[in-house]
């Protein structure tokens, strides 16, 4: 596995630092991880049935699900959920169960509750990645998939280098660039019950970026 620098990187941190995006973040990140969000909202329409978007933040992918998607969303910064809730009523969209303020690692919902979990940029931005997966996957019903993007960060070379040299500066604006090596998703994979890899592919901007889709295995169909 590749070394984890350990940050102090807490729920408290990561709130304010989202609490300050929530202006602009639309107008910084949206068009920028606009093709990485539609190949993954595309990802979920293809499955339907009941989503759990976390880190809906302003809700800026909730107009691009299909009608027929339920989608239950949740996120760390109320300033976030409040401009989310506001696209809602303004784009009326029905479709849309509930908005609420959550911890990734800690989801209020029983076990096998959604179809699909959807986690936009979100697993290098908790300060337990392993444990929020851990709960996107408990949430999950068997059959279901968990689709995350998320940065990739490099096991060697120059670019983790700038990585590492980066990652103090972006600890406060709510990420971090260093600890997410594939290696660290595939040691996940490997210990997490009844989870298999479905695709892994490479999405804008600059290819340090993947589409994950792992699933969740039907033991009853299985056997």
């Amino acid at each position: 596995m590749a070394e984890i620098i350990k940050l102090d990187f807490d729920r408290a941190m990561v709130e304010t630092a989202y609490d300050r995006w929530a202006p602009i973040y639309d107008l910084v990140f949206g068009g920028v991880f606009s093709k990485g969000r539609k190949a993954a909202i595309q990802a979920t329409n293809r499955i339907g049935g009941r989503v759990l978007e976390v880190g809906v933040g302003t809700g800026i992918s909730l107009p691009q699900y299909a009608p027929h998607v339920r989608i239950f969303g949740t996120d760390i910064s109320e300033a976030m959920l409040q401009k989310a809730k506001k696209r809602v009523t303004e784009l009326g969209l029905k479709n849309v169960e509930g908005l609420a303020v959550m911890d990734a690692e800690k989801l209020e919902f029983p076990d096998n509750s959604f179809d699909v979990v959807m986690a936009q940029y979100v697993v290098t931005a908790v300060p337990n990645p392993e444990v929020a997966l851990d709960e996107f996957a408990r949430v999950l019903r068997p059959g279901g998939e968990l689709i995350i993007l998320t940065r990739v960060s490099a096991d060697a070379g120059v670019r983790r280098f700038i990585e590492q040299r980066l990652q103090p500066v972006v600890r406060p604006l709510g990420f971090r660039t260093a600890e997410f090596a594939w290696s660290r998703y595939a040691q996940w994979l490997a210990g997490a019950r009844g989870m298999e890899l479905a695709e892994r592919r490479l999405v804008p901007p600059l290819g340090h970026f993947s589409l994950v889709r792992f699933r969740k295995i039907d033991v009853a169909k299985a056997a």
